[in-house]
């Protein structure tokens, strides 16, 4: 039933994805010495993935070699998608139909559907300064919201999508013996008021090069008849010039 026709792929939900993480990737720590002077500033990664697969790597050993084992270095951030929920406050009319000519090309498709989106920031650290100094880079930006503008598609070029923070939770992980490398993990819950869409639909509108048109005196009877008929014109375009010539009965206009 649904994808019968052709299968299709708008990236709506891929392009907030990658705008949500580009919120983020330009995030410093940095290092100061007694005098409060700047030592050293450290980019903060960012990757997508869930929290547990970033847990189980930062407290395992990953192995390069037989004798050469690694830990992922901190501070890092992760994010993820939670849940998709309908939004009903922002619902369109179902059977609004949006249509839009580009470079001698016609889209169309039905009305958007709204939908919220929410997304897990994670933010993983060795001790408490380095979380205050990150959540502070963080917490201005959004008042509670902050709206990113994404280029959908041909026909919702520009369209603006709302991110709210909700809240902010702290963890700091205090298991293990002292040989275990400590953890603080933070957690930023995001919504997202975004938009999806259903198949657009091409196609190249056909020109009308040709029309004819006849006049008669009379709409009772049979309006062929010669003593009803008054005279004909019509005219005939070039789609490709854009010249149009007219007729009038043998006569060129």
């Amino acid at each position: 039933m649904f994808g019968i026709d052709s299968s299709y792929y708008n990236e709506s939900i891929r392009k907030l994805v990658l705008a949500f993480g580009s919120l983020f990737n330009e995030i410093y720590l940095s290092k100061f010495d007694e005098s409060n002077n700047v030592t050293e500033k450290v980019r903060v990664p960012i990757t997508y993935g869930p929290k547990e697969k970033f847990l189980r790597k930062l407290r395992e050993d990953n192995a390069l070699t037989d004798n050469q084992h690694v830990q992922i270095t901190l501070p890092r951030l992760g994010f993820d998608i939670t849940t998709y929920l309908y939004d009903p406050t922002r619902k369109v009319n179902k059977l609004k139909f949006i249509k839009k000519e580009i470079n001698g090309t016609e889209y169309s498709m039905w009305s958007e559907v709204p939908y919220i989106i929410n997304f897990n920031l994670y933010l993983f650290t060795r001790n408490v300064t380095d979380t205050l100094q990150i959540v502070e880079q963080i917490l201005p930006n959004f008042a509670p919201d902050f709206t990113v503008s994404l280029n959908m598609n041909n026909l919702s070029s520009i369209v603006d999508v709302p991110i709210v923070l909700n809240s902010v939770a702290t963890n700091e992980d205090f298991e293990g013996d002292f040989a275990t490398r400590r953890l603080i993990t933070s957690v930023f819950d995001f919504t997202a008021k975004t938009y999806v869409y259903g198949q657009i639909k091409e196609r190249t509108p056909v020109a009308i090069e040709t029309s004819e048109v006849n006049f008669f005196n009379s709409l009772l009877g049979s309006t062929a008849a010669p003593s009803n008929f008054i005279t004909d014109f019509g005219w005939t375009g070039n789609a490709a010039t854009g010249s149009i010539t007219m007729t009038d009965g043998s006569s060129v206009i």
